[in-house]
């Protein structure tokens, strides 16, 4: 073996064992809750490809506002749970889930059909389980099962200290390998001991309240008026969530276009949408016709060119049909006002004060295919868009997938640091497909552990002392 190949393959191992932060002070503090934050795992990379390749021919869904960071990891959002800085017990419950289908049967349905849901990472003494919610079909019978809660993955903390008092727990790239119960609920696809792709977690841990703490009032963002009373045709609220394409975010932060995404003017990152709020306008609950405004602002840019900015957002539902559009900043289009996507509104009613499209597919538009410099096709399908619309000022608008304080919404390669160990660099892997149809999994999977291992070595070579 070369020396060149000996410390790259030291390099995966720091990564894999020594790539872990604890965020902490020297107070210890008792149980404290967890709320807000990310994981992000690819379950198995090889299980991935082997559903979207040439034999199963299939493709997975994400539900639940799950979201994909590079090519091959899912993000699970909105974490809730405990942390004990004096024992380092903790538990995270993270939202979100993956369906996996392939080998369609010529009847209709699938051969194949698993999905994975609800991950929650529990930490006791030295060791850690990872739990999910799991439906499958049985190979060959086609029973379905479901089971909650099943402690699917085992994970190694390679000796990391648990214990502390800080405002956050963060763990990169932990080990797991899969339990006996996670072989069988995997409807036997893979045998008990095998390695799974490993888990990286963030999780917010808010700070004990005070004997002194007194509730604070919420700001209101009307003027106080009558509850469940709606003014003439006036929205009080609103919000619309769009992720504009899928694969075409992962494009921009994958290693072709080397780009990241900005938002700005109010924009949130929701992991695998935008939200667009402050909503403004008129609804007319006779003709079911709605004119509405929103705040926020978001630009990709890239190698290659690589520069598109929204912002305007606006949407308009009349006749059944709603149309979003956006003031559009590109090479190949700038205007106002450009219709980009067009959606299904039909059946659109209020319900207490709420009105609400959730998740229905969108088509880009002949003027968006322009704006995304012809890289689409007009009648491409986007990703889907959830309109919330607040009628009344007691109406309370859907939340967005917390992704905790630290997240980065375009990850890059980074150092980590473990307590009581040497830096180590985090790797993560970006690599992804380009943005032209389907998924990019498959694309950059055969690809994707050789990029994360360049990342390591890489960043081991040129920088004796990583910064975070």
């Amino acid at each position: 073996m070369t020396a060149r190949s000996r410390a790259l393959g030291a390099a995966v191992v720091c990564v894999a064992v020594l790539g872990a932060l604890l965020t902490a002070t020297t107070a210890h503090a008792a149980s404290r809750t967890v709320r807000g934050g990310r994981l992000d795992w690819g379950i198995k990379s090889s299980f991935q490809s082997y559903v979207t390749g040439p034999v199963a021919k299939g493709s997975y869904s994400l539900t639940g506002g799950a979201a994909t960071v590079g090519a091959s990891q899912f993000r699970f959002h909105s974490a809730t749970g405990s942390y004990d800085g004096d024992t380092g017990a903790f538990t995270a419950a993270y939202s979100g889930g993956v369906r996996f289908v392939g080998h369609r049967k010529s009847g209709g349905g699938y051969e194949l059909d698993l999905t994975i849901s609800r991950p929650v990472v529990r930490i006791t003494g030295g060791g850690g389980t990872l739990y999910v919610d799991i439906t499958s079909k049985a190979k060959g019978t086609g029973t379905v099962t479901t089971s909650r809660g099943v402690p699917f993955a085992a994970l190694s903390l390679g000796g990391i200290d648990m214990k502390g008092g800080g405002t956050a727990v963060r763990l990169d790239n932990l080990p797991a390998r899969l339990t006996s119960q996670g072989a069988r609920s995997f409807a036997g696809y893979y045998a008990a001991g095998t390695a799974l792709d490993p888990v990286s977690l963030e999780a917010d841990v808010l700070a004990p309240a005070g004997p002194s703490a007194t509730p604070t009032a919420k700001p209101s963002k009307s003027p106080a008026k009558k509850a469940g009373r709606a003014k003439a045709d006036a929205i009080e609220d609103g919000a619309v969530d769009w992720g504009v394409r899928r694969t075409f975010r992962e494009y921009v932060t994958g290693p072709v276009a080397g780009g990241k995404w900005t938002l700005t003017s109010g924009a949130q990152d929701g992991g695998a949408l935008f939200r667009f709020p402050a909503g403004e306008g008129t609804y007319d609950g006779k003709k079911h016709v709605l004119t509405a405004a929103f705040d926020g602002a978001l630009r990709f840019t890239g190698r290659q060119g690589l520069d598109l900015g929204l912002g305007g957002v606006r949407v308009t539902v009349e006749d059944g049909e709603g149309t979003l559009y956006a003031d559009v900043a590109s090479a190949d289009l700038t205007g106002k006002k450009v219709p980009l996507v067009t959606f299904s509104a039909k059946g659109m009613k209020p319900k207490g004060g709420l009105l609400q499209l959730t998740e229905v597919p969108s088509t880009l538009t002949a003027r968006g295919a322009k704006a995304f410099g012809g890289v689409y096709r007009a009648g491409t399908r986007m990703d889907p868009v959830t309109l919330s619309i607040a009628l009344t000022d007691d109406a309370r608008l859907p939340a967005l997938p917390d992704l905790g304080e630290s997240a980065s919404p375009s990850p890059t390669p980074r150092a980590s640091r473990a307590p009581d160990a040497k830096v180590a660099p985090r790797a993560e892997n970006t690599a992804s497909g380009g943005p032209v149809g389907g998924s990019a999994l498959p694309v950059a999977l055969a690809l994707g552990a050789l990029l994360a291992a360049a990342v390591a070595f890489g960043v081991v070579r040129r920088r004796r002392t990583p910064t975070d």
